[in-house]
């Protein structure tokens, strides 16, 4: 073989190479993930979807990539993020929330959208039904409303002699008005008295709990939504300060100082959506996949907290705890 040619066959392979990686990066399927909320507020979520991935065979950087993006609970970014996932040509799009999920619907109709939400994704427009799903989209659940008054309940068990309970909701959550009759009726049927009050910044934030105080009212309910939760610090020092007894939907701010959370099993709602994601990649349509509905709730308790508030909780709260927070 002539020398020339051998360096020139070398030179070939050495500018081909990029072209072979590129090619096989190319081939590793793209899942996009579009949260409402910020990154740091939802690792066990993100670990949880993770691990349903590899239940299914799929491990992140290896044998499929994800693009993150985060509205850090500015709802109006969540169209123009959706459009940019959908412009890369991702193979499933996951959606957090129901004002994502919905983002996410608008920005398609053909890729395969795998959603968890706290809404009926039926009402939401998301499904035709949640067996039979149809369309591009199926997923996972959460029912926040009726946790909502699951947890106006444990509130009233834990400060029983309370009949003026303050509800703060974000006005631009999807399907507030729902959630906030269904909290009216929750109250009326408990004897209770339910002030709501709506927060969609820090500044709303701070008003609301001025409002708490002036109204002298006895606990606090904080509905589930991603702003809210990428407030959990403020929330948790006003409520503090103001000594007001809170219920949150997530474990992780009963860990930052909360008093009391009861929600789902969030990281196995997401292993869930994993698994749906996977079994997408593999071949299943999102229609054929019926909505999900989680098994398991935690109830989680503050001792400390509880102390400075100057509470003692209930035996049967304790009993019924999944975990205590000494």
């Amino acid at each position: 073989m002539d020398r020339r040619t051998l360096i020139g066959g070398a030179a070939v392979g050495l500018f081909a190479w990029p072209l072979v990686v590129r090619a096989q990066k190319s081939a590793i399927p793209l899942i996009g993930f579009l949260f409402s909320g910020s990154s740091a507020q939802w690792t066990r979520s993100v670990a949880g979807f993770q691990q349903g991935l590899n239940e299914v065979g799929y491990v992140e950087g290896k044998n499929v990539a994800i693009e993150y993006r985060w509205a850090e609970g500015h709802y109006e970014r969540l169209p123009a993020l959706a459009t940019d996932l959908v412009s890369r040509h991702v193979s499933v799009l996951l959606a957090t929330g129901g004002v994502a999920a919905m983002a996410a619907k608008s920005a398609t109709s053909t890729i395969p959208i795998v959603f968890t939400v706290g809404n009926d994704p039926v009402q939401l427009g998301l499904v035709a039904g949640l067996n039979r799903p149809g369309g591009n989209a199926t997923g996972v659940s959460i029912v926040t409303t009726d946790l909502l008054a699951k947890r106006l309940e444990l509130v009233h068990e834990l400060v029983p002699k309370a009949n003026m309970i303050a509800l703060l909701m974000n006005p631009g959550a999807a399907d507030m008005e729902t959630q906030v009759r269904r909290m009216q009726e929750a109250a009326r049927s408990l004897g209770l008295q339910l002030h709501v009050l709506r927060a969609s910044t820090e500044q709303d934030i701070d008003t609301a709990f001025a409002a708490i105080v002036q109204l002298r009212a006895h606990a606090l309910v904080v509905a589930s939504d991603p702003f809210l939760n990428s407030r959990r610090q403020q929330l948790v020092g006003l409520a503090a300060r103001h000594a007001v007894p809170a219920i949150f939907d997530l474990r992780e701010v009963v860990i930052s100082g909360g008093l009391m959370s009861f929600g789902a099993d969030l990281p196995e709602a997401y292993r869930q959506a994993g698994i749906y994601a996977g079994k997408i990649l593999n071949g299943a349509k999102p229609g054929d996949l019926p909505v999900l509905q989680p098994t398991k709730f935690e109830l989680v308790i503050n001792l400390k907290t509880a102390k400075t508030l100057g509470l003692t909780i209930p035996q049967s709260l304790l009993l019924r705890a999944d975990e205590v927070i000494q």
